[in-house]
């Protein structure tokens, strides 16, 4: 699937956990072939590590936070320029397409 966020945007969450709605992040990582993407401090999962001894190195116990992936269908990209979520439209030029915010019609790639 084509998805028209990349790493590096900020993203605002629309839809899924009550405590994650509304929150914007950037990307951290995109998983198009899911159609998923990881947001930084969104979407936060408990995993319990158990000490570990590996190659002389300890790893110590505890509780560690990971971002774990969202679907791509619950986030918007907010634009740069006017700081508001919107829908990204494209832009054809010579030799690439560019994307345009739909409510300022700023061009979001520089």
């Amino acid at each position: 699937m084509n998805t028209n966020i990349k790493k590096g945007d900020t993203v605002e969450i629309i839809s899924g956990a009550t405590e994650d709605k509304g929150k914007r992040g950037e990307v951290i990582k995109v998983h198009p072939d899911d159609s998923r993407l990881v947001v930084q401090g969104v979407n936060l999962h408990t995993k319990h590590q158990r000490q570990v001894q590996s190659k002389g190195r300890t790893i110590n116990p505890g509780k560690l936070k990971l971002e774990t992936p969202i679907h791509l269908s619950n986030v918007m990209l907010v634009c740069p320029k006017c700081n508001k979520a919107t829908r990204i439209g494209l832009s054809r030029g010579v030799g690439k397409s560019l994307r345009v915010c739909k409510k300022c019609e700023s061009i979001i790639d520089e």
